[in-house]
């Protein structure tokens, strides 16, 4: 969102924020045009085109997305989960089903670790709660690690999709596509990695260098490494 925010392409869309899975259900029922939807979701989404090389995936661990424990992953139970990203759910659902010992029941709870500790084994928490959460504490698993170690495949979380029926009303001289791919180059320059770590620490309280290095050495670009 580099350019939306800092350059200027804004100025072309009402943006507005909100979670993936909100994103997915605002497309869905035609409140939006263009958003960025978990992978799980576009299947369940008639009329969607995906926007090409503009995406939220990875071939190594993200961080952000971690499966939290009590105890060792074979000895849990049941688990909280945060539904604000339907793919992370159902990545986990994929990975006790096929490796962890069959399936577990899912609670949908508020991303608080503690809380969820009060009811069960686990909990799946993602985003900024991930991120502050104390490794050293818990029993701690990297979803997009264990669906590469086990699978040797990188993963893909979220991307960028339009509804069809909103390209018609759009000027044929707009190349969405172009405007969000360099929006993401544009974004990963050294420069304004810098100032977005900047921005973000002081709304995450983590430390500059965390977000840099989350946004640096995490994630990676989808145009060129992860299509086949």
């Amino acid at each position: 969102m580099w350019d939306f925010e800092h350059v200027g392409s804004g100025s072309d869309f009402d943006v507005s924020y909100t979670l993936p899975s909100s994103c997915a259900a605002a497309l869905q029922n035609g409140s939006a045009d263009i958003g960025i939807i978990p992978a799980a979701a576009y299947a369940t989404i008639g009329d969607l085109l995906i926007l090409p090389g503009v995406a939220i995936a990875s071939k190594q661990a993200v961080r952000s997305i971690l499966l939290v424990s009590k105890v060792p992953v074979e000895r849990i139970q049941t688990v909280a989960v945060d539904s604000s990203s339907l793919t992370s759910v159902a990545l986990l659902h994929i990975l006790f089903t096929k490796w962890w010992g069959g399936r577990r029941p899912f609670t949908t709870m508020a991303p608080d670790v503690e809380r969820m500790f009060k009811q069960h084994d686990a909990g799946l928490v993602i985003g900024d709660p991930a991120l502050k959460v104390d490794r050293s504490r818990y029993f701690t698993y990297d979803l997009a690690e264990e669906w590469i170690r086990l699978t040797g495949r990188p993963f893909v979380f979220a991307f960028w999709a339009v509804r069809q029926a909103a390209l018609k009303d759009l000027s044929p001289t707009l190349d969405l596509a172009s405007i969000f791919q360099e929006s993401r180059d544009h974004g990963v320059q050294a420069e304004n990695l810098e100032r977005i770590a900047k921005e973000w620490a002081r709304r995450m309280e983590l430390s500059e260098s965390d977000i840099k290095s989350y946004l640096s050495q995490n994630f990676v670009n989808v145009a060129k490494t992860l299509i086949a």
